[in-house]
């Protein structure tokens, strides 16, 4: 049993994308709860070959974390996130012509989005470790909608170069199967189980 204590503990968000910012914050405002930002200075990576994509998201997500946890006590949580098209991952775009070639491939076919979640528990040396899984189906999109999009900025700091909560990245989506707030960058559910496990939310 984790004693109500717990409940002092500090949380600390190990990234600097400012989906999982909002996502944490409307969550924890739900019990009272605040937390700060300490983004990792993991750097983020695609290997060169991987056939399990939820642990490799789950690894990069416990890297990050760990690296937040050397420094900063209290609930760590650390998180990635990568989209996957035909066994081949498509992490941020580089350059305007990379964003293109990812919305192009991305067109009128359906990849899986996944992200890595780690709670560290500094004081109980407790960890949670999970990933989430979903399917997104784009719509056939237009030469012109593709490049339009791109002009808007919005591709730029995006795993597959899009943003389902962007008012113009919503509508290249056709459908999708799983966690909404996933393909934003945090699974919410489990992030909810991760910080009641360790007796954050009663």
């Amino acid at each position: 049993m984790v004693k109500k204590k717990q409940r002092k503990q500090k949380i600390v968000l190990a990234s600097a994308s400012p989906r999982r910012k909002a996502l944490l914050k409307g969550l924890l405002k739900n019990f009272g709860l605040k937390f700060v930002v300490k983004p990792s200075n993991i750097a983020e990576y695609i290997p060169k070959k991987t056939v399990n994509f939820g642990k490799f998201v789950v690894d990069l997500a416990f890297e990050k974390a760990a690296n937040i946890a050397e420094s900063s006590g209290g609930i760590i949580i650390g998180a990635d996130t990568i989209v996957v098209h035909k066994g081949r991952i498509l992490g941020k775009p580089v350059s305007i012509s990379d964003a293109y070639r990812m919305l192009k491939l991305l067109s009128n076919e359906i990849h899986a989005v996944y992200t890595g979640l780690v709670l560290i528990d500094t004081k109980n040396r407790t960890i949670y470790r999970d990933y989430e899984r979903t399917r997104v189906k784009f719509r056939k999109l237009a030469e012109k909608e593709i490049r339009y999009y791109i002009k808007t900025g919005s591709p730029m700091d995006k795993a597959g170069a899009y943003g389902i909560q962007d008012d113009l990245g919503s509508t290249l989506v056709e459908s999708i199967h799983g966690d909404y707030f996933n393909v934003v960058g945090l699974p919410i559910v489990k992030t909810y189980l991760g910080l009641k496990l360790m007796g954050m939310i009663s």
